[in-house]
């Protein structure tokens, strides 16, 4: 059964009528409960600086294509941001992210589907070039329950809220800054590097080539569960650094979060869906178009608007004091192009991670992860013949198998502010090519932070 979400000035008059409503009503249930005024940060400066360097070694490589990862590669990335935060009024909350970048991912970002290092934008630079990556506003209306506090850090205004609450972001921001978490898989300035174990590899969220977007999101909090929806922005065409700027190709988000404990040990559910409205290509017309006319493969001859889909499940768990695990599982539409992230139709990343504490390095975080991709037989076909995803395309793919990654990192801190990592990956069927690798990827990460 396919769903297609059409948006006309209507519906969205409603969705504007429905989030007012919600407003007003959080905002009389809390007046009523006569909360006194706590006080909290007005203003906060944060920043961070991280260098990271990563190489390939010289794996086995029978052909390549444009898309192909280089045996003996290596390149780093470079970027340092600012986070500068406001209270606006009561609740409310106004950030922006001015940030300065330079650098190259390996093969400048191509290669991989489950691409070795997050700290690479699919956009390099020899110099390093200015970006404004967020400007948004958050709105938090306290809904009853327990107050609890809230730590002042990067994005976030130290204060307390209450446990059950709506909260609203509209801006310029990330997907991911809001869906899709996962406490211990989720930051590669911090843990692990890879794509698909910071994400969910098959979510193939609304961004520009950068990752960011424009768009509105809302949240409900109330006791165990949380329930999320946003609609973004999409980038203009596939993988573009432009994004659409009429919002005719969106995305609309949607997820369910609760909230447990297991033998006393806290951890975290969460059900993620996506879909797509925007111009894309069919694989297997565009496999058909370029065998009848004996021209090169080309999927922008069969873009046109549609939809794809996605859903995802994320777990976290704390394992025992100071270890914890995450596991994520994905599926999307598998003859659609993919449009913005990478090129991967079904995953699974598990992993644990565990803290320095047990040998008395309390800042110390040691990561270990295991991935599988995979796409589809119409994707497969699309690349044997020559066709190029955003991250792959190895001109021909006569011999396709998942995509394995093994992740291992340690997270030294040298001091509270500053940490130094060594990550390895282990990368066998690199874009889904029996025919290539197995590649072996170091990496030394160095972040600082205040």
């Amino acid at each position: 059964m396919t769903i297609a979400i059409h948006w006309t000035p209507g519906v969205v008059m409603a969705g504007a009528i429905l989030i007012y409503s919600a407003i007003v009503s959080a905002a009389d249930d809390t007046g009523s409960q006569a909360v006194a005024e706590i006080p909290a940060e007005e203003w906060a400066i944060h920043g961070q600086v991280t260098y990271t360097v990563q190489a390939a070694d010289g794996f086995h490589a029978p052909y390549s294509g444009r898309n192909s990862l280089s045996p003996a590669s290596n390149e780093e990335t470079v970027d340092a941001t600012l986070f500068l935060g406001s209270r606006l009024w009561r609740g409310a909350e106004f950030w922006i992210n001015p940030e300065i970048d330079q650098g190259f991912g390996l093969d400048n970002t191509l290669g991989v589907a489950g691409f070795p290092s997050g700290e690479a934008y699919k956009v390099g630079a020899n110099h390093p070039y200015f970006r404004l990556q967020r400007a948004f506003v958050r709105q938090t209306i306290d809904g009853g329950g327990e107050r609890e506090a809230v730590e002042g850090v990067a994005n976030q205004l130290g204060g307390y809220r209450s446990a059950n609450r709506w909260v609203f972001t509209v801006g310029k921001f990330s997907v991911v800054d809001i869906f899709d978490a996962n406490q211990y898989a989720h930051d590669p300035r911090n843990d692990f590097l890879n794509w698909a174990a910071v994400e969910t590899g098959s979510f193939d969220y609304a961004a520009d080539a950068w990752g960011y977007t424009v768009g509105a999101a809302a949240e409900r909090y109330q006791g165990a569960w949380t329930a999320r929806a946003g609609v973004f922005d999409e980038s203009n065409v596939p993988n573009s650094v432009h994004l659409e700027p009429g919002i005719h190709e969106l995305q609309v988000d949607l997820e369910l979060e609760n909230c447990h404990e297991v033998l006393g040990h806290p951890g975290k559910v969460m059900l993620t869906a996506f879909e797509t409205r925007a111009r894309m290509g069919l694989l297997d017309e565009a496999v058909e178009i370029a065998q009848a006319t004996g021209d090169p493969i080309d999927i922008a001859d069969t873009r046109q608007l549609r939809d794809r889909f996605g859903a995802d499940l994320n777990i976290e768990q704390e394992l025992a004091h100071d270890l914890g695990m995450f596991a994520r599982v994905g599926k999307a539409s598998g003859n659609v192009e993919a449009y913005n992230f990478t090129d991967i139709d079904q995953t699974v990343a598990v992993g644990l991670s565990l803290k320095g504490s047990y040998w008395t390095r309390a800042d110390d975080t040691v990561g270990l992860a295991g991935i599988n991709n995979s796409i589809s037989a119409a994707r497969e076909r699309y690349l044997n013949a020559g066709g190029l995803g955003i991250v792959v395309g190895d001109g021909q793919l006569p011999h396709p198998g998942p995509e394995q990654i093994l992740e291992t990192y340690y997270n030294l801190g040298v001091v509270p502010q500053a940490h130094v990592s060594l990550d390895y990956q282990f990368v066998k069927n690199p874009a889904y090519n029996r025919d290539r690798g197995p590649v072996s990827i170091f990496a030394v990460r160095v972040h600082a932070q205040f």
